[in-house]
């Protein structure tokens, strides 16, 4: 994906990351209940019309985003970190660390992720903070694998044996000499790991597993949407655009990324061009 339309998703996710961090300072009512307007479709007062206590849906859903953000940046961010660290550490030691590490990547990986997000959840209670730490605590096993299989790769080189033969520890090889380079792979990945955030947190806040309200969440708003879906459909059409067009983005950007960060593609498109 390149030429202008490659800019697009990039501008879409630029616009909804400021919109999330500028919702609490812009002039937005999204607890307000007003019982005339009660499921009122969208109209000149409200773009996207009314839920059934009367708040404003658009409102709702751009704070909603600041949530979105919040999760999908936080379980991220947790988990790569996490990831790149557990699976460096098991290629540089090798060995019976490696072998541990990669069967315990194995058991979570043989849960289904989303049910053991929803179960940790559970056990630690609603709220955003849980949400993060329990899609973080079964997200971060992908990074851990491909850190792993990049860091096998590179640990043999020149510049690695060179540094180890001058007396450097396994925590600076990894930090200072491996892990800079298999950090492409791994923001690539990361950012198709915002999509999958985003679409986890809507659906624990749809289970009431998420933030809880009044706050809003565009999972909770499709949840509180569901029974009113033939008489106020703007209820769930407005929440569930908005994930698709985030997740849509996110996945176009990140192929975007990928193709950029790709030698190979790289070079092919040069040369076809």
């Amino acid at each position: 994906m390149r030429g202008v339309g490659a800019w697009f998703p990039v501008t879409a996710l630029l616009v909804w990351a400021l919109v999330a961090l500028a919702s609490p300072w812009l002039p937005l009512t999204p607890d307000r209940i007003e019982l005339p307007g009660i499921l009122a479709p969208p109209g000149p007062d409200a773009p996207l019309g009314k839920d059934d206590l009367g708040r404003p849906v658009l409102d709702r859903l751009l704070i909603g985003a600041r949530t979105s953000f919040a999760v999908g940046l936080g379980v991220v961010a947790l988990s790569t970190v996490l990831g790149a660290l557990v699976g460096g550490m098991a290629a540089l030691a090798g060995g019976w660390v490696d072998l541990t590490l990669v069967r315990i990547i194995d058991v979570f990986l043989a849960f289904p992720g989303i049910l053991l997000a929803i179960a940790l959840a559970g056990i630690m209670g609603p709220g955003i903070d849980n949400v993060i730490i329990a899609l973080a605590a079964v997200g971060w096993v992908g990074y851990a694998r491909l850190a792993r299989s990049q860091i096998l790769s590179l640990k043999q080189r020149d510049h690695v044996v060179a540094a180890r033969a001058l007396g450097a520890g396994p925590s600076r090889v990894l930090l200072r000499h491996l892990l800079p380079l298999a950090v492409a792979p791994l923001i690539v990945e990361a950012t198709f790991g915002v999509a999958g955030a985003v679409i986890a947190e809507a659906g624990l806040s749809f289970l009431g597993l998420g933030v809880q309200p009044p706050q809003a969440s565009w999972g909770s708003m499709i949840r509180d949407g569901v029974g009113y879906m033939l008489v106020a459909p703007h209820l769930v059409l407005a929440p569930g655009l908005a994930i698709l067009s985030v997740v849509l983005c996110v996945n176009l950007a990140g192929d975007g990324l990928r193709d950029r960060l790709d030698v190979r593609s790289a070079r092919r498109y040069i040369q076809q061009s």
